[in-house]
């Protein structure tokens, strides 16, 4: 390995002022933690490499310090486009003080501009992100002022709008594997996910640039079975090599855990041994309604959403319905139970995990049959808003990809946000205290989900909140159901900054959603 292998200082040393760096991973995992950390430290000590342009597909990060952090120093960016911000906050700061050019698309678009600019295609023609902040006919994507460049653009192609994502050069590519061979052959089977490393490198390849890969442990030539290299070594540069002994958490599975045989399938998860049915809590009220538009589907593909969303696989699985649901994440992993937090994008014993560009293929093509997702704020034409809100920027990640393809949206929140407090006691909601924001707004900051193209392509949307139920409709968002012990003129209508429709009788929503113990809902 002589030729390719290299000390890790040796390997940043290689970036150079006004770069165009790639970096790979999800969260914490596949993120090439030696590579980036040292980076900085170089950067910090030598002034250099300056003015880089970054390109990342999802968040990477433990919002703190490690990830895409180590790039939030003054001076080190110039540019960064990328799909997922919240977890960087250091460069997501860099940002909003409009410091550097920067650039929130689709997470999925990106993941397939790799393999588009590694095919060598005139651009990403897709139609994700019409009539959202992406389009440019309203921000383009742009996140400040500063920002000025359009890097995409709508063309009309069989009398529809589709949006072209202008692709760009590599010089370098940093991403992170399990094993390399003497071959620069590399393998992943400790990781969650093989992600958009291959597309990456392919890309990088395609376009000049440098392939830099970190592992935890190296093979003789020829030493990993060729139908576990997930990276051929023709497409690999260089091979850096973290020592796991004195320094285990620069290459971590993920930010959360150091290893979790259950994500990379050395062990099977004993999901049902394990399980605990969730506290009566608001969080429970809401997951409990969502679950339950599981149950018309049968058996179903599913996405869930961080946050509030995770809890309708709790509730699926106290009901005895979780049979009746696949479960998907856009790092790959389709089957098994999804992790949460700085975990996010692994999964306990998944049937399979796919590249992140595939996923994102089976998602784009319409192939979720719901998906549950937060929401931050609505508004009038159901337009959500979960991307920027003032000074918190979040950014979309697969949000946009999955909310405008799959065939049904549950959008699952509290109807006001901070200090919302409830009881729920015989069966009926009870405010105890009323949050001092609301949520149901006259207009979104920003749209990242557009109610109207939602409506144009036929997507049943609704948006469960723990005291009524929504669904949009050709005439506006519609009040549909109504919690027990909810006035509907003091505890909702008077609590939105727009007047909802507001069907002839709203239903009330099922009584055994606020009691203890099971719903009994499986029939």
């Amino acid at each position: 390995m002589k030729s390719k292998l290299i000390s890790i200082e040796q390997a940043v040393s290689l970036i150079k002022n006004d770069d165009k760096v790639v970096v790979g991973g999800f969260v914490g995992s596949g993120h090439p933690e030696a590579l980036t950390s040292a980076l900085e430290q170089r950067f910090l000590k030598e002034g250099q490499p300056r003015n880089l342009e970054l390109y990342f597909v999802a968040g990477q990060g433990d919002a703190k310090d490690r990830g895409l952090n180590h790039f939030g120093n003054e001076g080190m960016v110039k540019r960064a486009v990328g799909g997922h911000w919240g977890l960087a906050p250091k460069l997501g700061k860099l940002a909003l003080d409009n410091k550097i050019e920067a650039y929130n698309l689709p997470q999925g678009v990106i993941s397939h501009m790799f393999r588009d600019i590694a095919a060598g295609k005139p651009g990403t023609i897709t139609h994700v992100g019409l009539q959202t902040y992406v389009d440019p006919r309203l921000d383009g994507g742009k996140v400040n002022s500063r920002t000025t460049e359009n890097i995409v653009e709508v063309i009309r192609l069989d009398d529809h709008d589709y949006l072209r994502y202008k692709h760009f050069d590599i010089d370098v590519c940093l991403i992170r594997g399990t094993t390399a061979d003497e071959f620069g052959n590399i393998s992943m089977e400790q990781e969650v996910a093989p992600l958009d490393a291959l597309s990456q490198a392919m890309a990088t390849k395609q376009r000049g640039g440098i392939v830099i890969c970190q592992v935890m442990r190296l093979a003789r030539g020829g030493g990993i079975n060729h139908l576990f290299v997930q990276i051929p070594g023709i497409l690999v540069d260089y091979v850096v090599l973290v020592d796991m002994v004195k320094e285990p958490h620069l290459h971590m599975q993920t930010f959360l855990e150091q290893y979790n045989p259950y994500y990379s399938g050395q062990v099977q998860f004993p999901e049902d041994s394990l399980f605990k049915p969730m506290d009566m809590s608001i969080r429970k009220i809401i997951a409990r309604r969502s679950a339950l538009e599981l149950l018309p589907l049968g058996n179903c593909t599913v996405n869930l959403g961080i946050g509030m969303p995770e809890g309708v696989a709790n509730i699926a699985r106290e009901e005895n319905i979780r049979d009746r649901m696949t479960l998907t994440v856009e790092s790959g992993p389709i089957g098994g139970l999804p992790a949460s937090g700085l975990s996010f994008g692994a999964s306990y014993s998944p049937s399979c995990v796919v590249p992140q560009p595939s996923q994102f293929d089976f998602y784009d093509g319409g192939g979720l049959d719901i998906a549950f997702l937060g929401a931050g704020e609505v508004d009038a034409a159901g337009n959500v808003n979960v991307s920027k809100f003032g000074p918190k920027f979040a950014g979309c990640g697969g949000f946009i990809n999955i909310s405008q393809n799959a065939r049904q949206v549950i959008f699952c929140t509290t109807f006001t946000a901070d200090g919302l407090k409830i009881a729920a006691v015989d069966n009926r909601l009870q405010i105890a205290q009323e949050g001092k924001t609301a949520k149901f707004v006259e207009k979104v900051e920003q749209i990242t989900f557009s109610g109207k193209y939602a409506l144009e392509k036929g997507t049943v949307v609704k948006y469960v909140t723990e005291r009524g139920v929504f669904q949009l409709e050709k005439e506006g968002l519609t009040l549909t159901e109504i919690a027990p012990g909810i006035d509907m003129e003091r505890d909702i209508l008077d609590r939105m900054q727009f007047k909802p429709r507001v069907v002839a009788s709203p239903k009330l929503m099922n009584p055994a959603i606020f009691s203890e113990g099971k719903m009994n809902i499986n029939g």
